[in-house]
């Protein structure tokens, strides 16, 4: 059918369906969390309220031109101009709002240490957590982690951007620079009809950009890690890196040198790129890429890492360990939600922590097994690890989302179709597929077991409220509890009432004994922090007594009314 009059025929080479769609959902991210940026600047900051007023109008424009223009090349200048916008609001939103929560101020103060020439590692800096907004961690043992536990880049990078500020400022600054800097790079990297997606991933939907404002170190490994996954399996191609190739391997060991997390996904990087150099190239060949591989990623970290393991090596070690060592308190949105909201807690949080553990050797495992299928998943495989962790938030998951699209997009299943898999050599057709689930189920098996034990132990102390102390009618100043250990072993608690789904301070013991033996009942008097504890006023805010302890790790909760703590019914 010919063309209508005044009508001009479609172009062959126009832009595909899903590209319009994508820049479109783009571009409509940005609108997730901007009102509440205008709403702000809007009263003390006209300007960038301005500013954001014209994003508005980019928003809109953009998305009128993303479903009409006919060529290619104008449905990725729309793209730039999505990416562009993004920019020009995560930069607003971090003018207003910079301050930063705990590990802003705990980055920040690294840094003025480490440019004074003080030990950053090992030192607690309590009178940091004083400041309105910054989130005190409680661990097992009745204390708050005060130190700094994180590899030392961020606060190298850091150290340069003191100037902005006091508090949390240079931190948010640093890691909103980093993210900006990252999401350019994996734009640019990407596929033209692709480059949305890193757009609306890396900087739509507030998600990232407010990790960034927190001040995060993880971003910073996050960016650094970008250029090493995309098109991750071709690292090492034909036996040569070059030099992309090793700036790439220099980048997977400064994103390590970053923050923890890189460290659960860069062996299942190694792993792929063994298996399919091994099927390229045979063992040997694909070993000296490994290799090559992992020492430039090494050199590098150690590079990074010298100074602080000369100057301060065991708290250094320590340091950089104690996300896994700290024994913070139970939290998140995985598996650990049955001790801590489902039931009254449990005996054997320990194995939450092996669980943990065992899941991801085993996840490693599995994916060399089944590499030619897993392949793809190598950048989300590591995170399910996180579920049955004693510390499962969301964070650990949705920080590394960004990975997860550059693996789709430049790491597709046919890069893996020659991959080596490790099999059975006697065994073929049924019987070897058997031996492999049997195996899979095998590796697998233990971190479910353990998860199980965790999930189902019993709490080992029972608690009831004989007496409560108030300064007004919806604020408590101490308690008065009857405590049973039922259990076998002698048990050190540390109290706290909580409101919700967080955890609070923990309340001081102002009479009884701090250890109770076991099969014995004690009368603890407990003092509320800081003077007093307001007791929400919502009617469906559920109050918790909770007692932890740390050898072994346990949780005791006790549901508790309003009428238990001698108060009386919320309003309305």
């Amino acid at each position: 059918m010919s063309a209508g009059p005044g009508t001009r025929p479609p172009d062959p080479d126009g832009p595909a369906q899903w590209h319009r769609v994508l820049t479109l959902l783009a571009d409509v991210s940005l609108f997730i969390g901007t009102r509440t940026v205008w709403t702000q600047a809007a009263t003390h900051r006209p300007v960038l309220a301005g500013v954001i007023s014209v994003c508005y109008a980019s928003i809109l424009v953009t998305g009128v031109l993303a479903l009409t223009v006919r060529r290619t090349r104008s449905l990725a200048r729309l793209d730039l101009v999505v990416l562009a916008t993004a920019v020009v609001l995560a930069l607003c939103a971090w003018a207003l709002n910079h301050a930063g929560g705990d590990e802003a101020v705990l980055t920040s103060q690294a840094a003025r240490e480490l440019v004074a020439g003080h030990p950053v590692y090992g030192h607690p800096w309590p009178w940091l957590f004083h400041a309105k907004g910054v989130a005190l961690t409680p661990t097992t043992d009745g204390g708050y982690d005060f130190t700094y536990g994180y590899p030392p880049l961020a606060p190298l990078l850091t150290a340069p951007l003191l100037w902005l500020g006091d508090g949390g400022v240079p931190a948010t600054a640093a890691a909103t620079a980093a993210l900006v800097v990252g999401t350019v790079v994996l734009w640019r990297l990407l596929p033209v009809p692709w480059r949305p997606a890193a757009t609306m991933v890396c900087l739509g939907f507030g998600l990232l950009p407010l990790y960034a404002r927190q001040g995060y170190p993880a971003v910073v490994g996050l960016v650094l890690l970008m250029p090493v996954v995309v098109r991750w399996p071709r690292l090492g191609a034909r036996g040569r890196l070059g030099a992309a190739g090793i700036a790439r391997a220099a980048c997977l060991g400064a994103a390590c040198a970053a923050q923890q997390l890189p460290w659960f996904v860069t062996p299942f990087l190694l792993a792929g790129i063994y298996a399919v150099r091994r099927g390229e190239l045979g063992g040997r060949a694909a070993a000296r890429v490994l290799l090559r591989i992992t020492g430039i990623a090494a050199l590098t970290w150690l590079l990074i890492d010298t100074y602080f393991a000369v100057s301060e090596s065991g708290p250094w070690l320590g340091g950089i360990a104690l996300p896994l060592t700290q024994g913070a308190v139970l939290h998140g949105q995985g598996l650990v939600d049955v001790s801590l909201y489902f039931t009254p807690g449990g005996d054997r949080l320990d194995w939450y922590g092996r669980a943990s553990a065992l899941l991801a050797a085993a996840l490693l495992v599995v994916f060399v097994l089944f590499v030619r299928r897993l392949g793809p998943a190598a950048t989300v495989l590591p995170w399910c690890a996180f579920y049955l962790a004693t510390r499962s938030q969301d964070g650990y998951y949705l920080l590394m989302t960004p990975l997860w699209l550059a693996a789709a997009v430049t790491a597709p299943l046919p890069e893996f179709a020659h991959a080596w898999q490790p099999r059975p050599g006697p065994l073929a057709g049924p019987r070897r597929r058997a031996a492999l689930a049997v195996t899979a189920a095998a590796v697998l098996t233990p971190a479910l077991v353990s998860a199980a034990l965790a999930a189902t132990g019993t709490p080992p102390l029972r608690m009831d409220v004989t007496a409560s102390r108030r300064v007004s009618a919806s604020a408590l100043s101490g308690l008065t509890l009857r405590v049973t250990n039922t259990g076998g072993t002698a048990l050190t608690p540390h109290y706290m009432l909580t409101s919700g789904q967080g955890m609070s301070q923990y309340w001081s013991r102002a009479r009884g004994p701090a250890t109770i033996a076991p099969h014995t009942t004690a009368t603890v008097e407990l003092r509320a922090p800081s003077g007093a504890f307001r007791v929400s006023s919502k009617r469906s805010a559920r109050l918790r007594l909770r007692a932890f302890t740390a050898s072994p790790q346990t949780l005791s909760t006790r549901e508790v009314r309003r009428a238990d703590l001698g108060l009386g019914p919320p309003p309305g």
